[in-house]
């Protein structure tokens, strides 16, 4: 025969837990919920705010630090463009003193200048000019007149083209005399540039007289008393207190 089954016995839950109660409990179970997401909410606009007020005094800070570099750099730029001022002042200053200082030398060359140009007149009356138609004449010239302070030669338009500083002149011939104190070969070159000027001006007034050309000089270099005699010009030197013409052997004067 079979054997039958003993059946479990049914727990014994708890009763008394109505509907109402299991409602209650969720209802407020939903209220703290919602009072748990408003604080966080509450709390999240809290952090939101102090960081907004952190922001704006961040910004504050950062704005008043920009002012004091703008105001700092204002400064400086003022102070800068007040000391290139004052510099750009002292250094007009120093031009215009410097350009006063070099109007005051230039005068003084200018007197210097009168001066030397008074002492080759000086020279050419004293040493040069007395004898020298003696002097020429002993070579056969026999010239009857005498410039002891040359002559200006003007151009069309009436400007100094050159000048000669002692100039002799006879019916047939005319020797123009520069004096320099120590000749130089550049002297020779200006020299027949001078004579070609004379030549000219002598062809306009129909004047076929030759012309040739002198240097003297109180100090004769060989260099220069050598190119001078190339060129065909007489050497006029200083002799004691006089000055004689040193011609020598072979010499042809050149003529314009």
């Amino acid at each position: 025969m079979a054997t039958k089954t003993a059946k479990k016995p049914i727990p014994d839950y708890p009763r008394g837990i109505t509907f109402e109660q299991v409602w209650a409990a969720l209802m407020e179970n939903r209220k703290q919920q919602k009072a748990m997401a408003k604080r966080q909410k509450a709390a999240a606009e809290e952090s939101r705010k102090r960081m907004e007020a952190a922001a704006e005094e961040s910004r504050k800070e950062m704005k008043a630090a920009a002012e004091e570099i703008r105001k700092e750099m204002k400064a400086a730029a003022e102070e800068s463009r007040k000391r290139m001022e004052a510099s750009a002042e002292e250094s007009r200053k120093r031009m215009e003193a410097s350009a006063e200082e070099s109007w005051k030398r230039m005068e003084e060359n200018d007197k210097r200048m009168g001066y030397l140009n008074n002492r080759f007149g000086e020279l050419a009356e004293h040493l040069v000019a007395p004898g020298i138609i003696e002097r020429f004449n002993e070579l056969g010239y026999h010239f009857d007149f005498l410039a002891p302070r040359g002559c200006k030669i003007a151009g069309e338009d009436g400007k100094t083209k050159t000048e000669i500083d002692v100039l002799l002149e006879n019916g047939e011939a005319i020797i123009a005399v520069e004096i320099k104190v120590e000749p130089k070969v550049k002297d020779v070159k200006h020299h027949i540039k001078r004579l070609k000027i004379l030549r000219g001006s002598r062809n306009k007034k129909n004047d076929k007289r030759k012309i040739m050309g002198a240097i003297a000089g109180a100090m004769f270099g060989n260099d220069a008393k050598d190119a001078t005699i190339e060129a065909g010009l007489y050497v006029i030197e200083q002799s004691g207190d006089t000055m004689k013409i040193n011609v020598p052997h072979g010499f042809i004067p050149g003529e314009w």
